[in-house]
């Protein structure tokens, strides 16, 4: 178990196969035509014979009639998407349209013609745990927690009169699933450390905007080094109802098996939280699974200080996610090679039949 465990950590910090790491940087993000452009395909002869297997151990089913649309081509049918936000509800299954949830974040956002700057926004409803001064308030006045992908931060205590400051001063300003991501540093020697801190003293870049007056909202780096959303929202589909607690449980069954799993209230860094969150699209390819992933599993343990916009020391490695990748079909038989392939390594198992879409940040892939 602990080999398999160091295995996965080593994987899970890997730069997928195709990657411009030497090149030092992307150009620009180009359309993969295909699955197997997009991301790379699991192979034997590298991954072992396992990964053409599914999970022998998996005694989790599918009831009878959870009936799934087989025959229509998946990839490069999803809308892109610039950043994703997850707000923070308490609850698996909301109303049909999540901005008519009365007085909600999601209201706010939507109904407020609220947009970022910087492209496409994917806004969902989550089961993250809401903070405890949430119950003291009216609806319309409760502040919640909202997490922004691909940038792993976190922003606390937004109320919905505070969605225009979290739309302009943190979704506007977060990377995004094109914004591309330079090679992986090598380690310092003391030496070098010295003259590289030199030259940054010689040629220091003026300081980022401080926004702690221009509102009160706060941030912090979200710990995970992985999350795995599932669709649950029932009153949008029945099937999601049934499929997300099905597959959180096979999820967190193998991810407990390599020491990964954080549950809702675990805040430990580098591990993989489990999410429900609302409609994304495509039911009738249930069960939908996405899959954000930072390239580096100890992004934490990086000794570059650096500041955010709001003047508080972060680490300069906290680069985000590398990958998002949307699957669907996706049955409790195939979770332990997910985990094992896609979560740790950014590889895909079945891409002709699960992959739907997603993007490449380190490899400058996208599927729109």
């Amino acid at each position: 178990m602990q080999a398999l465990l160091r295995r996965g950590t080593s994987l899970f910090g890997s730069t997928p196969s195709g990657s411009p790491k030497e090149s030092g940087g992307i150009d620009e993000f180009r359309k993969a035509p295909s699955p197997d452009v997009l991301f790379p395909k699991v192979d034997p002869a590298v991954d072992g014979e396992e990964c053409l297997h599914d999970c022998a151990s998996c005694t989790v089913k599918y009831p009878a009639k959870f009936d799934v649309d087989y025959e229509d081509e998946l990839y490069g049918h999803v809308n892109g998407w610039a950043t994703h936000l997850l707000v923070a509800t308490g609850k698996t299954d909301w109303v049909r349209d999540v901005a008519d949830e009365k007085g909600s974040l999601m209201e706010a956002i939507e109904k407020g013609g609220l947009v970022p700057s910087n492209g496409n926004l994917k806004l969902s409803a989550s089961n993250m745990p809401v903070p405890d001064e949430y119950h003291h308030h009216e609806p319309g006045e409760q502040p919640t927690n909202v997490l922004i992908l691909p940038a792993f931060t976190v922003v606390e205590q937004v109320t919905p009169a505070l969605a225009p400051d979290l739309i302009k001063y943190f979704v506007s300003r977060a990377p995004t699933t094109t914004t591309p991501l330079g090679s992986i540093p090598e380690p310092l020697t003391e030496t070098e450390g010295e003259e590289q801190q030199q030259q940054h003293q010689q040629h220091q870049q003026p300081a980022p905007v401080d926004i702690s007056s221009l509102t009160p909202l706060r941030s912090r780096p979200c710990g995970h080094a992985a999350v795995i959303l599932l669709c649950s929202q029932r009153t949008r589909d029945a099937r999601c109802g049934q499929s997300a607690p099905l597959l959180r449980r096979e999820f967190e069954r193998h991810l407990r098996a390599l020491e990964l799993y954080r549950d809702l209230d675990d805040e430990r860094p580098g591990g993989v939280g489990i999410y429900f969150i609302s409609h994304v699209g495509g039911h009738k390819y249930a069960a939908n699974v996405i899959i954000y992933r930072r390239r580096d599993f100890e992004w934490y343990c990086k000794e570059n200080p650096g500041q955010d916009t709001l003047g508080k020391t972060t680490v300069e490695a906290d680069e985000g996610a590398a990958q998002g990748i949307w699957l669907a079909r996706v049955r409790p038989e195939d979770c332990e090679n997910i985990v094992k392939y896609t979560v740790l390594q950014g590889k895909v198992v079945k891409p002709g039949l699960q992959l739907r879409g997603g993007f490449d940040r380190e490899r400058g892939k996208i599927s729109w």
